[in-house]
C-alpha cells in the first residue's frame, strides 16, 4: 500500500545520498585534477594521461623516465646521431658535464651527456638531465671555457624545468590536455619537438643563462668564456642555434653585466687555454 509519509521519508533519503554520491564524485574528480606530490605516482599506475597534470610537480625519477623515452626517440625516429668515432671525446665532454652539473642547482640528478655527429654549431637539452652538445659546436668553441659555458646553460634549462613548463603550455595550446591530462606518448612527442624545433622563450633563455653563468662560476671557470662565444655567435651564421636560442645581443649585455659584479673574478684565466682545448678535441 503506498503510504504518503513513507513515500516522503523515501524521496527525503534518495536526495540525500545523491547529494551524497554528487559530493564524493565532485571531490574524486578535485583529486584527479590536483593529485598531491604523495599521490601522483599512485594515480600514474592507475590513470593513463594523467602526467599533464604532473608536470609541475614532477619527480626527479619521473622525470628522468621521460627524457629517457624523449632520447630513444629522438635517436630513432628523429635522425640523432650520436658521435661514436673517438672515445676520448665523448669522454671530454663528459667530464666537463660532470664537473658542472656537480655544482649546478640540481647536483642529485643523473646527468647523460652525449655528442651528437652534426656539423652545426648547436646545442640542445631535454627533460631529466639530457644534454646533447653538437660536433659543429665543438669545433667552433675557442677553448674550454667557451664550451663549458653552452653545457651550462644548457644545464640551466634542465635545472629550471624549463622543458616540462614548456610542455604543460604546449599541451593547453593545441588542445592535447584532456581532463585527466596528457597521454604519456604526447609528452615524449612534445618532448621531441621543444628539443629540436620549438624556441625558448626569452624568459627560459635568460634564466638559463643566469643558471648557467653562476654554475660554470661555481666550477671554477672563467665566466668570459660563456660572454665571448655568444657574442662569436653573432657574427656568425649560426641560424641552427638562434632558431633555438634567441636573442643573443640582449643576452650578452646581461652576461657581462653578470660578469663586472666580480663574484667570479678569482676565475680569471682558467679554461681559456686554447692549445689545450684543440689538443683534447684532436681527431674531431
Amino acid at each position: 500500500m503506498f503510504s504518503p509519509l513513507t513515500h516522503l521519508k523515501q524521496s527525503s533519503l534518495l536526495r540525500r545520498g545523491l547529494y551524497g554520491l554528487m559530493a564524493t564524485l565532485m571531490a574524486i574528480t578535485i583529486g584527479l585534477a590536483t593529485p598531491t606530490p604523495s599521490h601522483a605516482s599512485i594515480f600514474d599506475l592507475i590513470f593513463q594521461g594523467i602526467r599533464y597534470v604532473q608536470l609541475g610537480n614532477m619527480s626527479d625519477r619521473d622525470e628522468v623516465n621521460l627524457g629517457a623515452q624523449i632520447d630513444r626517440q629522438l635517436k630513432a625516429q628523429q635522425g640523432v646521431r650520436i658521435y661514436n668515432r673517438n672515445a676520448s671525446i665523448n669522454s671530454y665532454i663528459n667530464e666537463i658535464g660532470q664537473r658542472l652539473a656537480a655544482t649546478s642547482d640540481r647536483p642529485d640528478l643523473p646527468y647523460t651527456f652525449q655528442v651528437v655527429d652534426n656539423n652545426s654549431v648547436n646545442a640542445f637539452a631535454t627533460a631529466g638531465g639530457f644534454v646533447y652538445i653538437q660536433t659543429g659546436l665543438i669545433r667552433a668553441a675557442e677553448n674550454e671555457a667557451e664550451l663549458a659555458g653552452v653545457m651550462a646553460h644548457e644545464i640551466g634549462h634542465i635545472t629550471g624545468r624549463h622543458a616540462l613548463q614548456q610542455m604543460r603550455q604546449r599541451a593547453l595550446a593545441s588542445g592535447v590536455a584532456g581532463s585527466l591530462g596528457v597521454r604519456q606518448e604526447a609528452l615524449v612527442g612534445l618532448g621531441v619537438q621543444l628539443a629540436l624545433h620549438l624556441p625558448n622563450s626569452r624568459e627560459a633563455e635568460h634564466d638559463a643563462d643566469r643558471r648557467g653563468f653562476h654554475n660554470m662560476g661555481r666550477a671554477g671557470y672563467d665566466t668570459t668564456g660563456f660572454i665571448s662565444f655568444m657574442r662569436k655567435l653573432e657574427g656568425r651564421n649560426t641560424a641552427e642555434f638562434l632558431s633555438t636560442h634567441p636573442n643573443p645581443g640582449n643576452r650578452v649585455n646581461n652576461l657581462q653585466a653578470m660578469h663586472s659584479a666580480g663574484t667570479f673574478a678569482s676565475n680569471a684565466g682558467v679554461g681559456t687555454d686554447a692549445a689545450a682545448y684543440r689538443n683534447r678535441i684532436r681527431g674531431l
